[in-house]
């Protein structure tokens, strides 16, 4: 499709709208932006796009005659395709772009594409490091905080992409093709807006739809769902387990990573030698393994870089150890299974931080798996009393309740004793309470500092 013939209406003015608008700019194409409020400084926003871009705005309650003014809609991932902007394109049966369909429409190069409830973030940084050992021209894009849309101009042939990619922006592909896709889990989460979890599965491995037989599908064997995809996929399954001995795949015997191909073992490396905590991250490593092998990473350069990987921000990041308590932050725990993922890493005794936005999700194996860890559990936020509820049921009391979040931190640092840990792993999005998980782990981070003095 030739875009310059189109006119383009771009639905949202926060940072994904202005990335596509920003590309666009930069391609020569002009476009119209999109948003519900009437006030919005259009100055402020013009500001951030390239010097000359031809750019008009259609601001306020949106009206249907929109969607006959325009010939195609670039959606951006905050807002649902069930939303009357979005609808209103489609049955007029008009194309609607996501911000990740428009990136690759201009980006060159092969794409390393990973999505999944949990472990998203550390699979995509860990896989770009990987790269990195290897090849010369590597991005690292999408959900991982930089916009496919900001750097697709600057890829070439050569280049190749690790992408983290959401459910929210995999709603809007269309002729998304990535070299490797991976799909790590599939867990409840997102409920509110994909409806059901057999929605929200196929949404997930509908990053792969558009993938030929020649190209790589990268699924985990230990879960149920995603094992099942590999009966349906277009692209070859290349599966992982940390449980399982696979005849073939990536696996872990033991304490060693193996990729098992056409009959070879090919060790990688051991746990010991690598610096990333719990078992999660050992799927993680195997999935990034998987991608990379078939990305084309000779084994000693996946070997070296997952040896020197260490753990992303707000993902049981150890911050500091305070009159003897150990603090982590883990903001990025945005659901159940994740928040699991941080309470099982840890080695001491617990004062657990959690609570926020109500994603609809249940809170039950997250409980289950305090196994004896946690010795308080502090919740806030607008799921702070189902937590509570939920916690009880199992035989929890020892629960405290906070009503902003520096009194959930004062709370802990009084409860915590030497040789305990303070985990912040919420299970809950922090929307309602911080714009966004970094905002809360980093205000974490600063109430520790605060405490250190």
């Amino acid at each position: 499709m030739d875009l310059k013939s189109e006119k383009i209406l771009i639905a949202g003015a926060g940072i994904s709208g202005i990335g596509a608008a920003a590309l666009l700019g930069k391609a020569g194409i002009a476009a119209a932006i999109y948003d519900g409020n009437e006030e919005l400084d259009k100055e402020a926003v013009a500001a951030k796009l390239p010097e000359g871009m031809e750019i008009s705005f259609e601001l306020g309650e949106f009206k249907e005659e929109l969607a006959d003014k325009y010939d195609m809609l670039i959606l951006s991932p905050g807002i649902s395709i069930h939303k009357p902007v979005a609808k209103a394109f489609y049955d007029r049966k008009k194309p609607v772009w996501g911000e990740i369909e428009l990136a690759a429409h201009f980006a060159k190069g092969k794409i390393a594409a990973i999505t999944g409830t949990n472990g998203k973030t550390t699979t995509t940084a860990l896989v770009g490091s990987i790269l990195r050992e290897y090849y010369k021209s590597v991005f690292v894009v999408g959900n991982i905080g930089i916009p496919f849309t900001s750097v697709a101009l600057d890829t070439t042939e050569d280049s190749v992409i690790a992408a983290e990619i959401s459910s929210f922006q995999l709603e809007t592909t269309i002729d998304f093709q990535p070299e490797v896709s991976a799909v790590l889990n599939v867990t409840p989460d997102h409920l509110d807006r994909h409806g059901t979890m057999e929605v929200y599965a196929d949404t997930k491995f509908s990053i792969s739809k558009k993938q030929n037989k020649e190209q790589f599908i990268v699924l985990n064997y230990d879960d149920p769902i995603t094992r099942e995809m590999a009966k349906k996929a277009t692209a070859r399954p290349v599966m992982f387990s940390r449980l399982e001995e696979l005849d073939e795949g990536i696996v872990l015997r033991g304490d060693t990573f193996i990729i098992k191909e056409d009959g070879k073992e090919l060790p990688v490396c051991t746990t010991s030698e690598i610096k990333l905590l719990g078992s999660h991250n050992h799927e993680n490593i195997l999935a990034a393994i998987g991608i990379t092998y078939y990305m084309g990473v000779p084994v000693e350069q996946i070997r070296d870089a997952v040896m020197k990987f260490t753990a992303v921000e707000h993902r049981i990041e150890y911050v500091d150890t305070v009159d003897g308590v150990d603090y982590y932050n883990d903001s990025k725990g945005t659901n159940p299974d994740a928040a699991i993922k941080g309470i099982s890493a840890m080695t001491k005794p617990t004062i657990l931080l959690g609570g926020g936005y109500d994603k609809k999700s249940a809170y039950d194996e997250w409980i289950d798996a305090f196994h004896g860890k946690v010795r308080y559990l502090i919740v806030m936020g607008a799921t702070a009393q189902a937590i509570a509820d939920t916690a009880k049921n199992h035989g929890f009391h020892n629960i405290i309740f906070a009503d902003t979040f520096e009194e959930a931190m004062n709370i802990a640092k009084e409860k915590a004793r030497p040789g305990d840990a303070v985990l912040l792993s919420p299970a809950c999005a922090s929307w309602g309470m911080f714009k966004n998980y970094e905002v809360r782990g980093k205000v974490f981070k600063e109430i520790v500092r605060k405490f250190k003095g």
